[in-house]
């Protein structure tokens, strides 16, 4: 009698390109922080050339990083990118560590503040619901309509995902298509709305002139002049709010088993998804200055008077898109934002699963993430990552969450960085087809700038800092509980 041949494990399918390869790139980059956090970071450097320069030293550092990220993507070209890197330069702890803060917060708590971004402004279509309406309660937790399509975009997202790659790349391809265009349109129409008005000459006036605005609890606001030492640290503090939106661009190392060619496509798709979201950042500011002026007060009676640093809730892109549009700008800026968070969260399911992927693969998450589906993705996985960022939606600490851990992300890329100099002595002779760019000038140029930004940040936003730490330590008991003799013999059997 014949015995059935077993049928093949599914294996990863190379079906990534460099054009969809570069779409996960900048769709992951850009979701709604370009539209709101330039309103903080003018509070905090008070000034328009300073305002730029965050957004410059940000997109530089961004570049740099990628660029030094090309050589381990060359060399590794494994599914789980970073994780793998930190693994194989130091130890399998510390690639732990970092995969479980991805999974407790940075990719989770990501998802789960993009999806209540987008239904946020998904309700401005929708007027009669009102964003903290509590529908029901469950187990104490009081669920509201904007969390409630949250979660509901996340889960549709994680399907779409779980039915395979091709899917989870067209719904990629196309929103990112359609968000970048759409930005572009805005910046040129800011550009020619600007070029009519003198905004622009008004905020030449003070371009160089820096000042922290503080503002009190009763609304009042103060500013202090900057210089020195003291200017230096405001441009830290403003940076953590253009890191984060221009955070993600490492993603795409995730998916190496699922890229063409990886060894070579990962460092272009690096190169040209984050120096195109760079270059837009930086004119989406400048038509933001040429549109509005930068600074302004508490008490404004209209958005000219409360400026970029007051805009209203922060929504900076909206404030910019009312001077070109008018009235109807919160559903034009509402659905720009729609799609731009979309397609942002569509790139961050698809690829933060791959990380846990390869993380139970090691024995170090749970045994059933190591599988592939019947679609040849980690479905598991993305169930998994999807009903975690669910339950933080649910629970609304993904902000604060963010805040805590933008810190060990910094830490996280520098370790990163630092393992190109470690694998440079330790494996000299290792296939390098892609080299990191300026090695070793500008890698350590970044880890410099890097480590003085979490030195800032340790002093002057401490309360965002030492919980950020705790999280990612809190690892280290769980990393020695995964690696016991008896959760092996367990994962076993």
């Amino acid at each position: 009698m014949a015995v059935p041949e077993e049928t093949p494990a599914p294996q990863f399918r190379r079906e990534l390109g460099l054009l969809s390869a570069t779409m996960i790139v900048i769709g992951s980059m850009i979701g709604s922080g370009i539209f709101i956090v330039s309103a903080d970071i003018a509070r905090t450097v008070g000034s328009p050339g300073y305002l730029l320069l965050v957004w410059l030293i940000t997109g530089l550092m961004t570049f740099f990083a990628a660029m030094s990220y090309g050589e381990l993507a060359g060399m590794m070209p494994h599914a789980g990118g970073q994780y793998v890197y930190l693994r194989e330069a130091y130890n399998p702890m510390v690639g732990f560590l970092y995969g479980w803060t991805l999974f407790l917060v940075i990719q989770t708590g990501t998802i789960a503040a993009v999806g209540v971004a987008f239904a946020k402004f998904s309700l401005v279509f929708f007027p009669g619901l009102a964003e903290n309406s509590v529908l029901f309660s469950l187990l104490g937790l009081k669920v509201q309509y904007a969390k409630l399509i949250a979660i509901a975009s996340i889960l549709l997202l994680t399907w779409l995902n779980c039915r395979g790659l091709r899917t989870g790349k067209l719904v990629q391809n196309i929103f990112t298509s359609a968000k970048t265009l759409a930005l572009l349109a805005l910046i040129l129409l800011g550009f020619w709305v600007g070029s009519q008005r003198d905004i622009l000459q008004l905020n030449l006036i003070h371009f160089w002139e820096p000042g922290w605005t503080s503002v009190a609890a009763d609304g009042t606001h103060n500013t202090t002049p900057l210089s020195g030492f003291l200017l230096l640290a405001a441009i830290g503090v403003a940076m953590v709010g253009s890191l984060f939106s221009s955070d993600a661009w490492n993603n795409i190392t995730f998916t190496a088993a699922e890229v063409k060619n990886p060894r070579r496509t990962i460092p272009w798709c690096l190169g040209l998804g984050t120096a195109t979201v760079i270059v837009l950042y930086l004119l989406a500011n400048w038509a933001y200055i040429m549109l509005l002026p930068v600074r302004g007060s508490t008490a404004g009676a209209d958005l000219m008077a409360r400026g970029i640093q007051f805009a209203a809730a922060d929504r900076v892109g909206t404030a910019a898109a009312t001077v070109i549009f008018g009235d109807a700008a919160a559903f034009i800026m509402a659905g720009l934002i729609l799609v731009s968070t979309f397609g942002c969260n569509n790139g961050l399911i698809l690829t933060g699963a791959r990380v846990y992927y390869a993380m139970a693969r090691d024995g170090l998450f749970f045994a059933p993430a190591a599988s592939l589906n019947r679609h040849a993705v980690p479905g598991t996985a993305l169930v998994l990552q999807g009903l975690w960022a669910s339950a933080l939606c649910l629970t609304g600490t993904y902000g604060e969450l963010l805040d805590y851990v933008i810190f060990a992300v910094l830490i996280f890329y520098i370790l990163t960085i630092a393992g190109l100099f470690i694998l440079r002595r330790r494996n000299p002779e290792a296939e390098r087809p892609y080299k990191a760019l300026g090695y070793p000038v500008i890698p350590a140029l970044y880890i410099l700038a890097a480590g003085a930004i979490c030195i800032d940040l340790l002093v002057f936003k401490p309360q965002f800092t030492w919980p950020g730490l705790i999280i990612v330590l809190m690892g280290v008991p769980v990393y020695y509980l995964w690696r016991s003799p008896a959760r092996k013999e367990q994962q076993r059997g």
